[in-house]
């Protein structure tokens, strides 16, 4: 065994400075992002400064995990041009096969568990940015919020994976200095290290082993997303629609809060409406409008289930928000309002909802925007009782496209 200044690229009794370097980068930086993972997601935020240093954590966390994803990329294109130093004991064949499963296994975990929570957070709007200049999103990756349960569920299970391999290989490589007292740990510190056989090959069968391990995973990992996503849009109410002449055929519901200076975008997915409309009236009065929306439906990016707690929407206790309205003509060219009582919480507070209607035949076209102030119906007040981290205001939009009832 010799010590030297370490040549660039392996040979086959040694590993290169590149591979050492990138090897070790690989080593801190999930050494690091896995900590910050698991402290962010234990930590309470029922302050607003508690809220801020979860977010600042998850932040971190994000940015290393995406450091990490494209060093270990890097490390794993360097290695496929590399040789690989032979095995120290190949007449040991079960702890040789086992040892070579697990690195093929790290080896993948140290891509995908990143990579899923990339997806997580691309497919998600607002909260705990990635600390870099090239935006939050990904291309082909829609801002949904089944798209980041699925990927969410993912990066769940394959984290466990990846902390499992990690394990097993420290332990090995433990094992192997202080017990066989051999260079396999060596041949990877700084400094030349030569040993091994040169002839002692590296055999295939880990690797396939460890492929057939991660198409069990992804499976697995792809049911988890799918089922538990089914599972939370089960617990919405079930709306009944009210007769009415108009009928409802296409809509959206959104909603737009500012968290932490960020703006974070999602809908109810599921609320019905109940229209009776006559332009031609000759009252004042043209109509009314009650509508019913299911909270627990609610999708708000990344803090959807935050947003579903007792805190803010209390969606358990009050499954359900109502708004009855009258509807007149308002100034300008198509313009009306909505004019009535939101029931949000328990608590029913009067809302005006100006919006524009454009009728052709026995179609109707309806946009409107309106503001609405968490303060009066009690969302976050308890807590959160500034805006530095969750603003007072909300922007509430709604389209539609309604058809007349036979």
């Amino acid at each position: 065994m010799s010590t030297a200044a370490p040549k660039i690229g392996n040979s086959p009794q040694s590993y290169g400075a590149v591979a050492k370097t990138l090897h070790w980068l690989t080593a801190l930086l999930i050494l690091t992002a896995i900590p910050l993972g698991v402290i962010a997601n234990d930590m309470g935020y029922d302050t607003s400064q508690a809220l801020a240093l979860k977010a600042w954590l998850f932040s971190l966390h994000k940015t290393v995990g995406v450091a990490a994803f494209f060093v270990a990329l890097l490390r794993i294109l360097w290695a496929a041009t590399q040789p690989k130093p032979a095995l120290l004991h190949p007449d040991r064949r079960l702890e040789s096969f086992a040892a070579e499963t697990v690195h093929w296994a790290l080896y993948a975990s140290l891509v995908i568990v990143p990579l899923s929570g990339w997806l997580h957070h691309a497919a998600t709007s607002g909260f705990a940015p990635i600390w870099w200049p090239f935006g939050q999103t990904l291309p082909f990756v829609p801002v949904n919020e089944g798209v980041a349960h699925f990927f969410g569920a993912w990066h769940w299970l394959f984290t466990k994976v990846l902390i499992a391999a990690l394990a097993l290989h420290i332990a090995g490589a433990l094992k192997h200095h202080f017990i066989d007292k051999d260079a396999t740990l060596a041949r990877m510190l700084p400094g030349l290290t030569l040993a091994g056989d040169t002839t002692a090959a590296h055999p295939r069968a880990p690797m396939k082993a460890a492929l057939a391990f991660w198409v069990l995973l992804l499976a697995a990992g792809s049911v988890l997303g799918l089922s538990s996503d089914a599972e939370r849009q089960a617990a919405s109410p079930q709306l009944q629609a009210e007769p009415s002449g108009w009928t409802v055929k296409d809509g959206r519901l959104a909603i737009t809060a500012l968290q932490l200076g960020s703006e974070v975008e999602g809908q109810f997915e599921e609320w019905n409406a109940a229209i009776n409309f006559d332009p031609d009236l000759p009252s004042d009065v043209k109509g009314d409008v009650t509508v019913q929306i299911a909270i627990p439906s609610l999708k708000l990016g990344s803090v959807t289930s935050d947003a579903l707690k007792p805190e803010f929407f209390a969606a358990e206790e009050f499954p359900t928000a109502t708004f009855t309205a009258e509807i007149t003509e308002a100034d300008g060219e198509n313009s009306y309002l909505a004019d009535g009582v939101l029931s949000l919480k328990g608590v029913e507070q009067p809302l005006a909802l100006p919006f524009t209607l454009v009728i052709d035949g026995d179609t109707a076209q309806m946009e409107a925007k309106t503001v609405i102030d968490r303060r009066d119906f009690g969302i976050g007040t308890a807590s959160y009782n500034d805006e530095s981290t969750v603003a007072y205001e909300s922007n509430v939009t709604v389209t539609l496209t309604a058809v007349r009832s036979e």
